[in-house]
């Protein structure tokens, strides 16, 4: 049976060659979830978890609730925007992530884990410091501290200004968080977060919005094939005990 076009490189596969290597690539993907299995069931800690997340608070809430569910194991946590992690888990960098309103795909199991949205933060001397909330309104005229480009926070933000006619003054893109929440503390503008990634500093207000602001959904995800190892299992089990945590009910 021919499986390759030709004999010279590049090989192009045959309609039959494209089929077993369908079928070869479940085979493998089979026996590695055999190996793993068998590794982590030989000790109590298993293998090390590689976790990837867009949320340092959720991953940092999962490395605490870990060991409860695998005792003795070790977590290994990189952190990237959620395009990012989600590349990581594919590529088979990470064993498994917690990302924000990840794209539908079907070799990738989900359990969602945390519903959130945006809240604004200000400097403690800002005129709407001492309200209950604030319009999205403040935004316009005001200089606006953006996380680059790839970032769901800041592409959500950008959305709402665009959508109500809202222009900044300026905008000034910072890459992390603690380095937008450090600009805000000493004056040089404004920005939004999403609540739960927000710990308390007093030089920082952060106000819930006086409008519909989009809800988010955070997930843990593994590949679906890894779904029934036990690795995987230990993972989800810890994301259904952080639920409880999740700032708007799942």
């Amino acid at each position: 049976m021919p499986l390759f076009q030709g004999r010279k490189p590049p090989l192009v596969l045959t309609g039959a060659g494209r089929s077993l290597f369908a079928l070869t690539q479940r085979l493998f993907s089979v026996s590695g979830e055999i190996d793993q299995f068998l590794s982590q069931s030989l000790s109590p800690g298993g293998l090390e978890l590689r976790l990837a997340s867009d949320s340092p608070t959720y991953a940092a809430r999962f490395v605490a609730a870990y060991p409860a569910r695998r005792p003795g194991a070790r977590v290994q946590v990189r952190i990237g925007n959620a395009g990012e992690v989600v590349d990581w888990l594919k590529a088979g960098e990470v064993d498994a992530i917690i990302a924000c309103d990840p794209p539908i795909d079907a070799s990738l199991a989900y359990q969602a884990i945390y519903r959130d949205q945006l809240v604004l933060g200000v400097p403690r001397d800002n005129p709407f410091a001492g309200s209950t909330s604030a319009p999205l309104s403040v935004l316009h005229g005001a200089t606006l501290l953006l996380r680059e480009a790839p970032s769901r926070t800041r592409k959500t933000t950008l959305h709402m200004l665009s959508c109500s006619g809202i222009e900044p003054a300026e905008t000034i893109e910072l890459h992390t968080r603690e380095t937008i929440r450090e600009a805000i503390a000493i004056g040089i503008g404004v920005s939004m977060f999403y609540s739960a990634e927000c710990p308390p500093d007093p030089r920082i207000v952060y106000l819930p919005l006086g409008c519909e602001v989009p809800i988010q959904t955070g997930y843990v995800m593994c590949l679906a094939d890894q779904r029934r190892t036990p690795l995987a299992k230990s993972v989800f089990e810890t994301a259904l005990s952080l639920t409880s945590d999740s700032p708007i009910a799942l």
